[in-house]
This record gives structure tokens, sequence and C-alpha cells, in this order.
């Protein structure tokens, strides 16, 4: 097998309305002694996670729209914007998945364009979670080809509290359909090193993770 750094393919997450200071501490802490990409929490813990990481190299990363992506416009980009004031270098937004179902495409995209119109002010990396649990194949397609035109840095599969995170069909049709330079973030159910490794062997760009810590000893022991 190959070798790789897998601790810099990691955004280790922790999203659980229960985590305390001290999870926080202790995901921020492991991400920097391993040098992993990001650490992923909620807005709530953004300044914590600043305090925690400074010196490192790892970015924060925090989501808006989460998890059900049903904010509405005026909301997610005030979310949006509000992070980015707390330092967040990386955000990670859910869709409007209804407006997906009522083929409503025209606000999804709008959404997907008002964070990116922060770029022109802010540097950021945005990543956009298309929750691929709840979507049929073609409302799937639909989201890449529009995420493709939109300037995204990324896709993300998924939210890890819908019905099921991301599985490897989820990966090949994305790759069938987004454009070369748009990367993919695979996540949700990301708990075992075999499959971290199939899914970074199809080309996902990064893993989210709650698992982070667990999947890098793994993978050093192996």
């Amino acid at each position: 097998m190959k070798t790789i750094d897998i601790a810099s393919y990691l955004d280790s997450t922790n999203l659980r309305p229960e985590a305390s200071e001290s999870d926080i501490r202790h995901l921020c802490m492991e991400a920097a002694r391993y040098k992993m990409a990001a650490v992923c929490v909620n807005p709530a813990r953004l300044s914590l996670a600043e305090k925690l990481l400074s010196g490192s190299e790892v970015n924060l990363c925090t989501v808006i729209g989460f998890p059900l992506g049903a904010d509405g416009l005026s909301r997610k980009i005030y979310s949006a914007a509000k992070a980015l004031d707390d330092s967040a270098d990386e955000l990670d937004m859910v869709i409007n998945i209804g407006a997906v179902k009522d083929q409503d495409l025209i606000t999804v995209g709008r959404e997907i364009d008002g964070l990116l119109a922060l770029k022109k002010e802010r540097d950021f990396i945005a990543k956009i979670i298309v929750e691929t649990a709840l979507l049929t194949v073609n409302e799937l397609i639909m989201l890449i080809r529009l995420i493709n035109d939109s300037g995204a840095d990324f896709i993300k599969t998924s939210t890890g509290f819908s019905t099921r995170g991301v599985n490897l069909e989820d990966i090949h049709i994305i790759n069938a359909h987004k454009s070369k330079e748009l990367k993919v973030k695979a996540s949700g159910g990301i708990k075992s090193l075999g499959f971290a490794l199939e899914l970074l062997g199809l080309g996902v760009n990064r893993l989210g993770t709650s698992s982070a810590g667990m999947l890098i000893d793994e993978y050093k022991e192996n």
C-alpha cells in the first residue's frame, strides 16, 4: 500500500449538540498534534477553537444552515459573515433540500451565490453540503452541475445527521458529473480505516469524521 499523509485529508469533526468545552479542547489538540487539515465545530465553539488552534496550521471550519438547510438565504448569509468575523477559514453550508424537492434550483443557486459573494472580501474555503441520503440520483446530478458552475471549492456529501452518511455510489455519481476543479468532501459514517481508504482511492479530497484520531492511529499501526 502506498504511504499517504492521511492526516492531511481529515476534517476532524464534533458537531454534537452536547459537545462540551473539554470535548472541543480534545478535538483541537489532537488535530494540531497530528497536523490535520481542519477541525469542524458548531459556530458557538469558534472562539474557543480559534484559541486552541493558535499557532497551528489546522484550518478552522464551521457549518451554516446545519443540519437541515432550512434557514433561508438571509439567515445563512448573516451566519456565514459572522462565522468569518469569528475567524473561520472554511464554511460548510447545507443547501435548501426542500427547494430541491420543489425543483426550485433558483433558490438553491441564490444561496450558494450569496455565500460565494462573501469571497469578494474574505478569503475562505466554501463547501456545499448536498445531503445525498435525501436525494434521488437525478437530483444529485442536477446539484453537482449547479455547484460546478457556481465556483464553490467543494461539494460535501452529508451532514452526518440524516438517514445515512456517504456511500461509494455517491462518490461514483459525483465523480462522473463534477468539474475537474470541484473538490469532494465525503462525510458521515466514516468510522473505519478501510472505508476511509476506499474513499480516498476514489479521489476524495477531504474526509469529515468524528473518528479522525482513531483512523490515524490505525493507519500508523498498519
